[in-house]
């Protein structure tokens, strides 16, 4: 009977991991369409929810590994919906608080209160989705016993994972339709309701269920090791490669997004904004289909052969799409609150964009698995650093929003193309261990009890 009670809970907890896989792509997924909404107010703004929000991994990363150490999965993933609500109760409230304060100004903006607590609710988030992040993916190996089955269950929540993010800005981009100077966050209030319910759904389930803990610290010795992941040359250049890929998977769709929505320059005149998103679900949807590819062929095709293909080919697309005319047109699906499912007529470079869904879904894995290839007892260090990278999601595309400000939509684009150069390049050389002369065995003199 405990065993088939064992089972049950550990099915409910499951079930628990994968909504908080989904959520983790709800949320993050939020601020790059809810960024055309604070970009019709101030041009500058569109990616700074974006980046409060990967900001928060820069100084949570390490921290949130700390905590599985210190209280455990259970707890540390419970904490995280509370951050997670209380960042989501932070944006609701940019929509009723403060819309008519002005704080300070950038130029001839007026920079209002409102924009101040959507920008701190973003942060907020942000930590909740990185102590997920950290939780969600060794808790399901660990429900599911490791093995097959373990990796049966992480490849499951990742695919909730892409049709969470494929959801996101099409729910979002049919809520806001065409942006307007009357648009606001209430017009999204919905969504973050939603999202506010979910977490506190999970909250309570994962609360009444047993989860193992054999990670925690029981009060034995410290261990210190006399090298580290910063010594392995092939780790460092992937930790380079983790920053750069973030911003690759966020900044194509999100800039694309902005383009799609800018009447003047993409030609959509009637529901921009939904179009917009519409068109961007199918890059996450696509990302769907290439780890769901991925994971069939990995047995016998290697993470470096699939990291250099990718990279070419999004390379290649991206270059075309940079060249190929805005008159050049193809029917894309679009979507709108008030008629639903139609096709649009969009530039052809859009399809090319959407196309590197394919490409960008498989580079996660291929490179923290070339990173942490040879490193041993130092990969749980190494994976903490790799959290903290995650803060490349936030900076690169804020950057690419500067130059799309300054020389247009299509020029920054230049910047994902060379980031995508520095991952080809690390699949050809930079990968390569040239450090197995460091002991990575637990059982080497290299480590001493404190």
């Amino acid at each position: 009977m405990a065993t088939k009670q064992q089972q049950k809970g550990n099915l409910i907890a499951i079930i628990a991991m994968f909504f908080l896989f989904a959520m983790i792509s709800f949320v993050t997924n939020l601020a790059a369409p809810i960024g055309t909404i604070w970009k019709n107010n101030y041009e500058w703004s569109g990616m700074l929810g974006n980046l409060m929000n990967f900001l928060a991994y820069l100084f949570m990363g390490i921290p949130a590994g700390n905590l599985l150490v210190k209280i455990g999965y259970k707890k540390t993933a419970l904490w995280a919906m509370v951050i997670g609500i209380i960042g989501l109760v932070f944006q609701y409230l940019s929509s009723i608080v403060g819309t008519e304060t002005a704080v300070f100004s950038v130029g001839s903006d007026a920079v209002t209160l409102n924009f101040i607590i959507y920008l701190l609710g973003a942060f907020i988030c942000g930590f909740c989705v990185c102590m997920l992040n950290t939780v969600v993916n060794p808790m399901l190996n660990l429900l599911g016993g490791g093995g097959n089955k373990g990796n049966q269950l992480i490849q499951t929540g990742g695919a909730l994972n892409s049709l969470s993010g494929t959801m996101t800005p099409l729910f979002v981009g049919s809520l806001i339709g065409m942006v307007t100077a009357q648009t606001s966050m209430t017009d999204v209030a919905p969504l973050l309701w939603i999202a506010i319910g979910v977490f506190a759904f999970a909250f309570i389930v994962l609360s009444f269920v047993a989860i193992p803990e054999p990670h925690m610290n029981k009060g034995g010795k410290k261990v210190k090791y006399s090298h580290s992941p910063w010594n392995f040359r092939h780790t460092v250049l992937g930790v380079v490669g983790i920053f750069f890929y973030v911003g690759i998977e966020i900044g194509i769709p999100g800039m694309l997004n902005f383009y799609l929505a800018d009447s003047s320059a993409s030609g959509i005149l009637v529901n921009a904004s939904a179009i917009a998103g519409a068109v961007v679900a199918i890059y996450w949807l696509l990302m769907l289909v290439g780890r769901l590819l991925s994971s069939a062929i990995s047995g016998a095709v290697s993470s470096r052969a699939q990291l250099i293909v990718v990279s070419a080919v999004a390379i290649c697309l991206i270059i075309a799409a940079i060249f190929l005319p805005d008159s050049v047109r193809v029917s894309m699906p679009g979507y709108s609150a008030t008629d639903g499912f139609t096709m649009a007529e969009v530039p052809m470079k859009a399809l090319l964009f959407v196309l590197c869904g394919l490409c960008t879904s498989v580079m996660w894995g291929g490179i923290f698995n070339l990173a942490v290839e040879g490193l041993g007892k130092y990969t749980a260090q190494a994976s903490g650093i790799f959290m903290m990278m995650v803060v490349g999601g936030g900076v690169m595309p804020v950057i690419q929003n500067a130059i799309a400000n300054s020389c247009g939509y299509m020029t920054s684009y230049w910047l994902v193309v060379a980031m995508l150069a520095y991952l080809l390049f690390y699949g050809l050389v930079g990968s390569k261990n040239v450090n197995k002369d460091i002991p990575v065995d637990d059982e080497t003199p290299d480590a001493r009890d404190l």
